[in-house]
């Protein structure tokens, strides 16, 4: 049995309401657990069907759902089928007459400033800035990188990307020259996308600096495209620099290219622990449609909802938060400043100016949320919320309790996700036919093949094992950016024709699942396996602690001991607190499993969706090489860690 209750349950009406459940009911099924059987025994029905429900317009008609010619590492899906991805998130209901005046973007600035744009209006930018990427040289198969912040003009370039049938390349706009250096190296981007600048917390960031850094080194680029955002004065360097003025000067009809079905669109890169960051590579019928999926038919985005996730368009999730939102026919708000600022309410006043249907936001935000109460929710009228989505990394259960009561009013379902960013969207989630536990996930989602290994290959019910997904699914990475052999290695080497996501997971023989942790990051003392999300969730529920990132390291005896690093609700500590965390994680976990250390710091180390980098807590600690920190947002975190290590001898 679960460790926990249901905290939701939908009655039959709001189940029978959904449009998963109306589209079970056409297939003759009632129960989710044999459709989702029905969806992993014959995936090329489930996606056939699937894409007719999302009411995928092709140009031509593919002749198979599936080629798996070349093996399930390399599967060929929608076979000589013909689309562009700008087309079904755009265009179709751009053209359609009850659709495009409807609103397709909203979006505020940290600074207060909005903007909205109905189908028609994005579709009248887009075009222009087809025309003009093509009028600069930008042709089908180049790659544009986007060093952007979280403007209209980000969502304008990717789709006029895709209409000119060249592949836009998102980097994390916090990222400093290097990190979006090594990318364009490895991509080799013919241009750049970036702005003058952006605001955050109501300072100015300059950006075109770090684009001029980048572009003086990354001899590919012919041109850098600029968005002037903030109007500050930036060296130019003519003829490579261009004004997004200049860019979109020429208001024209644009028809997109005619794109193969496993055409790429998208290169994303994701960090490595060593050496270069992986690209994985998404094709036009892969990434928009699984994430469209996930949102329509598993979150139940219609055309009536607003969309709104807490993101970046360099993190899988803004890809996610366009095709996801506009595949559908929803609306969607992008946001460019910080859910705290001017005043710990910004997100919840986002949530109510906007008529915000669906939110997404990580539970690291929620906990900082938490530490400036409730009375910042209430003043705000929740009531356009059906649904919280959840992703980045897993819950502990207080701050989740406190988001379901306070943000979801105890009536909201929070839909954990999480899958990544070579999935396309989600492995595990929340459907909304089945009732919701704290901090678990309900289900595999559809069309998912999932299990949970041991390392001889069997599958584990109530034991941590390796997640595994044992079938092909739309949306599944189109290998790593010419590298076939990282490929391979990352995702298909330990179990034959196996993708092994790297996730310790738990399912229990009620079908809920549980993350524990990467697999990666899992600690193994003394022959047990602990998580470090179980041993953080016992921290978090104590009231002096924010945050907490356990790490394991060499242990001569147990193999391996954990070492806690902890965030506190108030800096100031003492030996005495230091004393009873010790005894409370020893009460909670018996001592041969609970951290010996426990130390204090300002802050862990996060990337900008929010995740704890427990690999650089890790190599900072024992003072070893750190690998690629470029999505950290707060780089300065490690050098304190590093200096704790140094000074305790880990070792």
């Amino acid at each position: 049995m679960s460790t926990f209750s249901n905290a939701w349950t939908p009655t039959i009406e709001q189940k029978e309401s959904t449009r998963l459940f109306q589209w079970m009911k056409k297939h003759g099924y009632s129960c989710y657990d044999n459709f989702h059987s029905k969806s992993i025994e014959d995936i090329e029905w489930f996606w056939e069907e699937a894409v007719k429900e999302l009411d995928i317009k092709w140009y031509t008609p593919y002749k198979k759902v599936l080629n798996q010619s070349h093996g399930p590492m390399y599967p060929q899906w929608f076979e000589a089928g013909e689309l562009n991805v700008a087309h079904i998130a755009l265009d179709r209901w751009a053209e359609h007459p009850s659709k495009k005046n409807d609103t397709a973007l909203y979006w505020e600035g940290d600074n207060g400033q909005t903007a909205a744009y109905s189908f028609k209006d994005l579709q009248k930018e887009v075009d222009a800035v087809a025309y003009g990427l093509e009028n600069y040289g930008i042709t089908e198969g180049d790659i544009v990188t986007l060093y952007m912040p979280m403007l209209p003009e980000t969502l304008i370039a990717m789709l006029a990307i895709s209409k000119v049938g060249a592949i836009f390349s998102p980097a994390f706009s916090g990222y400093k020259a290097d990190a979006v250096t090594t990318r364009i190296h490895a991509s080799k981007s013919k241009a750049l996308i970036t702005a003058d600048g952006f605001y955050r917390r109501g300072k100015m960031i300059p950006m075109k600096e770090e684009a001029d850094l980048v572009a003086d080194q990354c001899p590919s680029l012919e041109h850098v495209f600029v968005v002037e955002r903030t109007r500050a004065k930036v060296n130019w360097k003519e003829p490579r620099d261009v004004r997004w003025t200049d860019l979109r000067k020429k208001e024209t009809d644009y028809n997109a290219k005619v794109k193969q079905a496993n055409d790429p669109f998208m290169l994303i890169y994701t960090s490595g622990t060593t050496g270069t960051p992986k690209g994985a590579v998404h094709t036009h019928a892969g990434f928009p449609i699984k994430a469209a999926f996930d949102a329509g038919l598993c979150m139940d985005v219609t055309k009536e909802d607003t969309l709104f996730w807490y993101t970046d368009m360099g993190w899988m999730m803004g890809p996610f938060l366009v095709y996801g939102g506009l595949v559908n026919g929803a609306s969607i708000v992008m946001f460019e400043g910080t859910p705290d600022y001017p005043e710990p309410n910004r997100l919840w006043e986002l949530v109510e100016k906007y008529h915000v249907t669906h939110l997404g936001i990580s539970p690291t935000l929620v906990r900082s949320m938490m530490k400036h109460g409730e009375s910042w929710l209430e003043k705000h009228d929740l009531q356009s919320l059906k649904l919280i989505g959840s992703t980045g990394e897993p819950w502990n259960p207080e701050p989740w309790h406190w988001l379901f009561k306070h943000a979801g009013d105890s009536r909201i379902p929070i839909f954990n996700y999480s899958g990544g960013t070579e999935i396309s969207g989600g492995i595990l989630g929340n459907v909304l036919v089945k009732p919701i536990q704290p901090v678990t996930f309900n289900a595999a989602l559809p069309g998912m093949d999932v299990d949970v290994y041991n390392e001889k290959g069997q599958s584990l019910v109530n034991e941590v094992g390796e997640l595994v997904i044992k079938s092909p699914w739309v949306g599944m990475t189109k290998s790593f950016f010419e590298d076939d052999e990282r490929y391979e290695q990352t995702y298909w080497s330990r179990f034959k024709d196996t993708w092994v996501h790297g996730d310790w997971v738990i399912k229990d023989q009620d079908g809920y699942y549980t993350i524990t942790g990467r697999s990666d990051d899992v600690l193994n003392v003394a022959g047990k396996r602990l998580g470090p999300a179980e041993v953080e969730s016992i921290l978090v529920e104590h009231r002096a602690v924010i945050e907490a990132g356990v790490i394991g390291i060499p242990h001569e005896v147990k193999g391996e001991e954990p070492v806690a690093f902890v965030v506190l609700q108030d800096h100031r500590h003492s030996e005495d607190l230091i004393e009873e965390l010790t005894m409370y994680l020893y009460q909670k976990l018996g001592k041969a499993l609970a951290p010996k250390k426990i130390f204090v710091v300002d802050d862990l180390p996060k990337t900008r969706n929010a995740k704890v980098m427990r690999r650089a807590i890790k190599s900072a600690y024992l003072n070893k090489p750190s690998g690629d920190l470029s999505a950290l947002v707060n780089p300065e975190s490690v050098n304190q860690i590093r200096s704790i290590g140094q000074n305790v001898s880990p070792t």
